[in-house]
């Protein structure tokens, strides 16, 4: 059976993954992996874009306009269709996706931050982050998170989803040294986790949200910067097709998704999925 991670590296932006992802675009130059643009929806925020990366639809249909609308979603999205399908969910993300997908609202981290539910559309999640204080867990704790949710449930779908990118880029700006420093960071941690995902029959898209300006702290409008981020697909086969040079829409994420799933694609999703 198909199984799929998700890396949505928060704020990743596509040149600065061209220029410092080193090992993802060395296996994207030798044909194992196949690279896209992605052009982000607006606003180029997190919340409405976590929705429309799993629903495939934008903003204006499914109702997450800001950061500030907090509700669970109310559209398919990938972790409820693949529920519905039988397959197992989990995610090592940001508390806000346990908001959105397991209902958990208002969050509680005593009572939310480590689930195992059979019953939930995320039934293993670790979710980080404290309201209010909207603290940011360290990348690698991140994705140690998600391989051992790998290791010890074998799910079908995982979400692993690291912050420190988009932290370091509100702060100090996506041109400066400290984001670029975490971006060549990210993509080692990629590199190891790959090793071990890989030879358990895990298929991987690598992808992002938004991206980042060079100012700090301002991301949300149209500007090219925030706008496009990258979608490196690594399958199992090692079989890529190199940098497509396409730019794509992020509409088509979820419907590419459920492709690789074999789950059936719902009408709500009507922006064709990638075909590698």
């Amino acid at each position: 059976m198909a199984k799929l991670v998700l890396i949505v590296c928060d704020a990743l932006r596509d040149d600065a993954a061209a220029a410092q992802m080193g090992y993802l675009e060395h296996l994207v130059e030798q044909n194992i992996a196949s690279r896209y643009t992605v052009v982000a929806q607006m606003p180029t925020m997190s919340r409405p874009n976590y929705e429309t990366i799993h629903t495939g639809v934008p903003s204006s249909v499914h109702g997450i306009t800001s950061n500030y609308e907090i509700r669970p979603s109310k559209m398919p999205n990938l972790f409820s269709l693949a529920r519905g399908q039988n397959l197992t969910t989990a995610a090592s993300a940001f508390y806000w996706y346990s908001e959105l997908y397991n209902g958990t609202v208002p969050y509680d981290p005593v009572m939310h931050h480590e689930v195992d539910d059979e019953t939930l559309n995320i039934q293993h999640g670790r979710f980080y982050g404290v309201p209010a204080l909207h603290t940011v867990q360290p990348d690698v704790e991140v994705f140690s998170a998600g391989a051992m949710l790998a290791r010890r449930f074998q799910p079908d779908y995982l979400l692993i989803h690291p912050m420190q990118a988009d932290d370091i880029g509100e702060t100090y700006g996506g041109d400066s040294v400290q984001y670029r420093r975490t971006v060549i960071a990210q993509d080692a941690i990629i590199a190891n986790l790959l090793s071990r995902l890989q030879p358990a029959g895990y298929n991987v898209i690598v992808t992002s949200d938004h991206g980042m300006s060079d100012d700090p702290s301002t991301h949300g409008g149209s500007l090219p910067e925030v706008r496009h981020v990258p979608l490196y697909y690594i399958p199992t086969s090692g079989g890529g097709l190199g940098n497509t040079g396409q730019k794509v829409s992020q509409l088509q994420v979820a419907p590419t998704i459920c492709n690789l799933l074999n789950i059936p694609i719902p009408n709500t999703m009507t922006a064709p999925p990638l075909e590698f």
